[in-house]
C-alpha cells in the first residue's frame, strides 16, 4: 500500500551522516571485498557488514550481491562507486589547485619523448634560474595523457589534432627535411642529390603522429618536395624521432629531421641536410595542453616562458 512514508524512503537523498558510510562502501568496492575492506578502515569485517547493509536500507536498494568469500557491486552499486571515483578525482584536483596558487612548489609537465630531450631538456636551467622556487619534474611518453586526477599540469604535444575540452597555447610550427652524417651523405654522394635516396636506408619515427605512423613522415615530404623514395634500399623505425635522428647520427641512415629538434646538430656539424632546398612544413605543430580551469600562476609561468622559448630566434 502507497504510504507517504514508502515515498520519502524511495526518494531520500544522502546526507553528511553517510559520509561513513560511504567511505567504507568506497573500501569494499574497491577491494570487492568486505574483509579486506575492514583491514584498511581498521575495522571488524561483520563492522563493515553492517555498515552497508545500513547504507543499502537507507538508499533504498543493494549495493553489493553477496557471495560465499566474495561481493560483488549490482549494477545500482557500480553506478555509485563510479560517481564516488569521480567525486574524488574532482575534489583532489580542487585541492591540487588550491596548493598551486603561489609561484612555488612542484609542477609537473608531461611530453613527448623526442620534444624533451632535443628542445625542452637543454633549456630548463633557463626556466629554473627565473623560478628557482618552481620544482620542475618531467614525465614522457607516447600516450595522450588524460589530465583529471593525475597530478600533471601540462602537456606538450606534437600533433595536427588538438584534444578537446582543454586549453590549447600553440607554440611553433614544424619543417621536416632529410639528415644524416656526413660520412652516409658522402659515401652515398647525397649532397645536392636527392636521386640517390633510392640507394639509401630510411630511418624514422614509426609513432610520428600516431601510434601506427610507420613511414607517414617521409611518405608525407616525399609528396611535398616531389622526390621518389618508393624504391629506396630499406627502412629502419623507432618509437621515437631522437632515436631515429642518433641512428643517423652513427651512419645507419637518412633519416626525417624535425627542425626545431636538429637544428643545433646540424649547427654542429653531426648531421648535414643533404637537400637543405627540399625543407616542407609538417601538418603537425607544438603546443601545450592544460585544464582550463588551472590558471595558477606557476602554470602560467611555465606557459610564459616555453611560449618566449618558442619564438624564432633574432
Amino acid at each position: 500500500m502507497y504510504t507517504e512514508e514508502n515515498y520519502v524512503s524511495r526518494n531520500k537523498l544522502l546526507n553528511g551522516y553517510q559520509l561513513s558510510k560511504l567511505h567504507t562502501f568506497e573500501a569494499a568496492a574497491r577491494h570487492s571485498s568486505f574483509a579486506l575492506a575492514a583491514d584498511e578502515l581498521a575495522l571488524s569485517p561483520s563492522a563493515v557488514s553492517h555498515r552497508i547493509s545500513a547504507l543499502e536500507e537507507e538508499l533504498g536498494f543493494k549495493l553489493f550481491q553477496r557471495f560465499h568469500r566474495k561481493v560483488v557491486l549490482t549494477a545500482e552499486g557500480q553506478r555509485i562507486f563510479w560517481a564516488l571515483k569521480s567525486s574524488l578525482e574532482f575534489i583532489n584536483q580542487e585541492i591540487l589547485e588550491i596548493k598551486n596558487q603561489e609561484l612555488s612548489g612542484s609542477l609537473t609537465v608531461y611530453s613527448r619523448p623526442s620534444i624533451a630531450q632535443c628542445w625542452l631538456v637543454p633549456r630548463l636551467a633557463d626556466f629554473s634560474r627565473l623560478h628557482p622556487q618552481i620544482d620542475l619534474n618531467i614525465m614522457t611518453g607516447n600516450e595522450n595523457i588524460n589530465l583529471h586526477g593525475y597530478g600533471i599540469d601540462l602537456t606538450l604535444y606534437f600533433d595536427d589534432k588538438t584534444p578537446e575540452r582543454l586549453a590549447i597555447h600553440p607554440l611553433m610550427d614544424e619543417y621536416m627535411v632529410p639528415v644524416c652524417s656526413p660520412e652516409y651523405a658522402e659515401q652515398h654522394q647525397l649532397l645536392g642529390n636527392p636521386d640517390n635516396l633510392q640507394h639509401c636506408r630510411l630511418l624514422h619515427d614509426r609513432q610520428a603522429w600516431g601510434h601506427d605512423s610507420e613511414t607517414d613522415e617521409w611518405q608525407s615530404w616525399a609528396r611535398q618536395s616531389g622526390i621518389a623514395i618508393d624504391g629506396c634500399q630499406a627502412n629502419m623505425g623507432f618509437d621515437r624521432s631522437d632515436l631515429a635522428i642518433i641512428a643517423a647520427m652513427n651512419h645507419a641512415g637518412v633519416a626525417m629531421g624535425r627542425k626545431n629538434l636538429v637544428s643545433k646538430r646540424l649547427a654542429r656539424n653531426e648531421l648535414v641536410a643533404p637537400f637543405p632546398d627540399k625543407e616542407v612544413c609538417c601538418a603537425q605543430r607544438y603546443y601545450l595542453a592544460t585544464l582550463p580551469n588551472r590558471q595558477c600562476p606557476k602554470i602560467q609561468a611555465f606557459i610564459d616562458w616555453i611560449s618566449a622559448q618558442a619564438q624564432p630566434a633574432g
